[in-house]
């Protein structure tokens, strides 16, 4: 059993027992969350497609952390006309375990 929901604009897969890193979603460790937006649903050979949400469906989770990812390094410049830009840039994310679709 799986299921494709939408987050913050992305799409994820969701099996229960996975660890995913979605967008910045406020909550404490350790409390649980419940994803609405639910595109796709696959229960052994039966699939359900939303138009655009699949009614009645659910991801439920739990925060295991709320961290912010590697650093990236933004580089900027233009050739012969003395600009440099750099910038450092680092995604703050959300780290959810999947407990149940429903």
């Amino acid at each position: 059993m799986y299921a494709i929901f939408k987050s913050g604009g992305r799409q994820y897969e969701a099996k229960p027992g996975a660890v995913i890193k979605l967008g910045k979603i406020s909550g404490e460790v350790g409390e649980n969350v419940t994803l609405n937006e639910v595109l796709f649903v696959s229960e052994g050979d039966q699939l359900r497609v939303g138009r655009p949400v699949v009614e009645g469906v659910a991801v439920k989770a739990t925060i295991i952390e709320q961290g912010r990812g590697p650093k990236i390094t933004i580089f900027k410049h233009k050739r012969r006309k003395d600009y440099r830009k750099k910038q450092g840039h680092r995604q703050d994310f959300t780290a959810v375990r999947v407990q149940d679709i429903g």
